[in-house]
């Protein structure tokens, strides 16, 4: 199968009130505008932002990996411990294997930061196929200080799952691939 030149991203934000337009969703533009400035191959970005709950969420979530043909999906919001916040559990639904670290590298890079909440944090991965599905926070913030503490293993997991390729901008962040 030949590799597509064109990383297809989506960025998904879950929050009740953000889908009804009671406040605006800062979190997806926050993770896009991030993407723009770190990743220097040809992508190709969609948002979309959708209400809580883990059949909607999952729904999405398979939609976006198997009839769009995602490459990477940023899920924004959903994973703290309120009664609505079930991104991690519809996560959990739609992928083939849960890559933990991620999440691990998420809450430790938070604290290192002096957030306390960070514990709070469900945050994790998991693949689909081709499609690397990660969960990130809400705040503008919190998505920087957790896609700066993984990303560079963003790249060679998408290599290994045979996703589209991508390269990032080495003075941001310097993806690691193993030497053959």
């Amino acid at each position: 199968m030949t590799q597509r030149q064109t990383a297809r991203i989506a960025i998904v934000t879950v929050s009740d009130r953000a889908s009804r337009g009671e406040y605006e969703d800062k979190g997806g533009p926050a993770a896009e505008a991030w993407l723009r400035e770190v990743v220097t191959s040809p992508i190709e970005i969609t948002r979309q932002i959708i209400p809580d709950g883990r059949e909607g969420v999952a729904a999405t979530l398979r939609q976006l990996a198997d009839g769009d043909g995602a490459d990477l999906i940023l899920i924004t919001g959903g994973t703290g411990p309120a009664p609505r916040d079930e991104t991690p559990e519809a996560l959990a639904e739609v992928i083939e294997k849960e890559l933990p670290g991620f999440g691990e590298e998420m809450r430790r890079a938070s604290l290192a930061e002096g957030i306390p909440t960070a514990i709070l944090s469900r945050q994790t991965a998991g693949i689909r196929d081709a499609c690397l599905m990660i969960t990130i926070p809400g705040k503008p913030a919190a998505i920087a200080t957790c896609l700066n503490a993984v990303f560079a293993a963003v790249p060679y997991c998408l290599d290994l799952i045979g996703a589209a390729r991508i390269e990032t901008d080495p003075e941001r962040i310097t993806a690691f691939r193993p030497k053959a």
